[in-house]
């Protein structure tokens, strides 16, 4: 078991990071472990590269002086699995908001779904989804696009070294018009699955958005090595 030392001479925690939990509030909820498990007042602790609410996974965390690394950890290469849903979009890219518009789909192969990756492979040009915690003029995109405000996003240059179908269901096609397509991603620092998601959509003519996301792998870190925020808990001291 780690003691108090361990923790501020630095540890790097793996978590599988919950649905609809921020990464700040698994930051913070270890933190306030911690500290009432070795009744300390302060320590550090933070997380080496941000999981949206409605994504799962690794979820990368650092203590006492190992924070210094978190940009280190944060600048590796990253792993997604996922699904995509084609014939709708939504304005955020993903499930956090409604379906705003949908599109054919009856066009749309296997065939054509698969030889469409190859235009999202290697360096490419990307556009952060409007509901995203970049900052401009010092306010979150997400609060612009809450309050309705149109906002000028300029896009940024990203590489997508792999980009994998695993496999495509078209169950629901019939009944919705919906193909979903499950998909391996391994990308750099900066990359939106979400907007990945959305411009897919664009080039198959149709339209499309992000209905799960998981990160599997930061660097050398794997997800299957993390431990549930219960897990953790369990494991420090208790009085």
């Amino acid at each position: 078991m780690l003691t108090v030392e361990d923790y501020l001479s630095g540890q790097v925690l793996l978590i599988d990071k919950p649905l609809h939990w921020t990464s700040f509030q698994v930051v913070n909820k270890l933190r306030w472990e911690i500290r009432q498990a070795f009744n300390i007042k302060k320590i550090k602790v933070g997380h080496a590269g941000t999981l949206d609410p409605l994504a799962t996974g690794l979820l990368v965390l650092c203590t006492g002086k190992m924070t210094k690394q978190i940009d280190t950890f944060q600048a590796q290469i990253k792993e997604y699995t996922g699904t995509i849903v084609l014939g709708s979009t939504t304005p955020s890219f993903d499930l956090e908001t409604e379906i705003n518009e949908t599109f054919p789909t009856a066009h749309i192969t296997s065939e054509l779904i698969q030889e469409t990756t190859k235009q999202f492979t290697g360096e490419i040009q990307q556009f952060p989804p409007v509901f995203s915690a970049i900052k401009k003029d010092g306010k979150r995109l997400y609060e612009f696009a809450r309050a309705g405000e149109a906002v000028e996003i300029k896009p940024r240059t990203v590489h997508i070294s792999e980009f994998e179908i695993t496999s495509i269901d078209t169950s629901t096609a019939l009944n919705t018009g919906s193909i979903q397509v499950h998909f391996r991603v391994v990308c750099s620092k900066g990359t939106y699955i979400r907007s990945l998601a959305n411009d897919f959509g664009k080039a198959l003519q149709s339209g499309a958005h992000l209905s799960a996301l998981k990160r599997t792998k930061i660097g050398d870190f794997d997800v299957k090595n993390a431990e549930s925020i219960e897990s953790f808990i369990k494991n420090l001291p208790s009085e």
